[in-house]
């Protein structure tokens, strides 16, 4: 039998296969809901055969998000549509989460297939904030240093978000603080220049995402997973890097975080980035060794056949698949037949098993 379409058991909730869905956004809500479109995304992986389907990194305020027509959840009004979909991700035997996001001083851009810039004279602009008023790049706004009370108000918001993330059916959390978003700033010392308790030493620039994992753990289930996504390293000299990220990994595993979802980069605009087929991997094997956590892999991973020896190899426990999934939507069920696996296809779908 494959490790990739064996079992994997967090807490409460069994995935039928270690094939995630990674959230990706979609750029197609008005007013941070969720609809047909994200629906039938979401729900045709499902269809597909994956046993964890994450949904786009959804903002917990509305200045939070990277677009205007990101997905939202920080009103009670999102719930409803955000239901309709862990409902369907569920009847397909599939599991349900949510990637709750700030993208801090990325954030009021436009849509990548309109260029994906900042919307710094549009009308659908707002003003963005960070760790430290330093910009992303040059030319990009400069964010608005968020003060102590700012803060308290992002973790809380975080909180809510959570406790309408139960309501809305989804059954694993993952705190997004990858890829230069907020909580990304707050660890890199490249984007958080502070001076107060949320700057300068490790273990400052580690205190935000602790107390938002604490506020989080306080409302979210303790027999339901919570992951964490982290870039591993900043890929530049002076900045977030391997072992800083083991450090704080084994802050999270006390904190009873279950999985680390391992990327890179995203914090600094010209970073030199090695990419090549499973550039990321061993960046999850660091962390599954020495942080004694269960890890995510992600990051041009492209076959089956790659995805089993990264888990046979222990490198992860578990495969994110992005690009793949949108090129492939059924990967997973067509995966299985590479490895005799006898899966089961949805009744309506059976006739093309053969």
């Amino acid at each position: 039998m494959s490790i990739l379409f064996s079992p994997l058991t967090l807490k409460s909730v069994t995935l039928k296969n270690r094939i995630a869905i990674s959230p990706m956004c979609q750029y197609s809500a008005k007013d941070g809901f969720p609809n047909d479109w994200h629906l039938v995304h979401l729900g045709s992986r499902a269809v597909g055969g994956a046993g964890l389907i994450i949904a786009e990194a959804c903002a917990v305020v509305p200045e939070g998000r990277i677009s205007p027509f990101d997905i939202g959840i920080w009103k009670d009004e999102h719930i409803e549509a955000h239901l309709r979909i862990t409902k369907f991700i569920e009847s397909q035997g599939a599991i349900s989460a949510l990637q709750l996001a700030h993208a801090g001083r990325k954030a009021s851009c436009d849509t990548p297939w309109n260029g994906g810039g900042y919307l710094q004279n549009d009308v659908n602009a707002w003003q963005i904030v960070g760790p430290s008023s330093i910009p992303f790049k040059p030319g990009a706004p400069t964010p608005n240093e968020l003060t102590i009370e700012d803060i308290k108000q992002v973790v809380l918001a975080f909180q809510l978000a959570a406790e309408r993330s139960l309501k809305a059916g989804y059954k694993i959390i993952e705190i997004h603080a990858a890829h230069g978003y907020l909580l990304h700033q707050f660890l890199s010392p490249l984007s958080n220049q502070r001076t107060d308790d949320y700057g300068g030493s490790f273990e400052n620039r580690v205190r935000l995402l602790l107390e938002v994992v604490d506020a989080i753990s306080a409302v979210w289930p303790s027999t339901l997973p919570l992951f964490v996504r982290i870039s591993a390293t900043d890929w530049r000299d002076g900045g977030w890097d391997l072992e800083e990220s083991i450090e704080l990994v084994k802050m999270l595993k006390l904190k009873g975080v279950d999985l680390i979802d391992t990327s890179t980069a995203g914090n600094i605009f010209d970073a030199q980035i090695p990419v090549a087929p499973g550039y990321q991997v061993n960046f999850a094997k660091a962390i599954k060794k020495e942080g004694s956590i269960l890890t995510g892999a992600v990051g041009l991973i492209t076959s089956a056949q790659q995805a089993e020896e990264i888990l046979q190899d222990a490198s992860a426990d578990l495969i994110l698949i992005g690009r793949l999934a949108l090129r492939d939507p059924y990967f997973p069920l067509n995966a299985a037949k590479q490895f005799n696996e006898n899966v089961k296809w949805p009744l309506q779908y059976e006739r093309g098993k053969i």
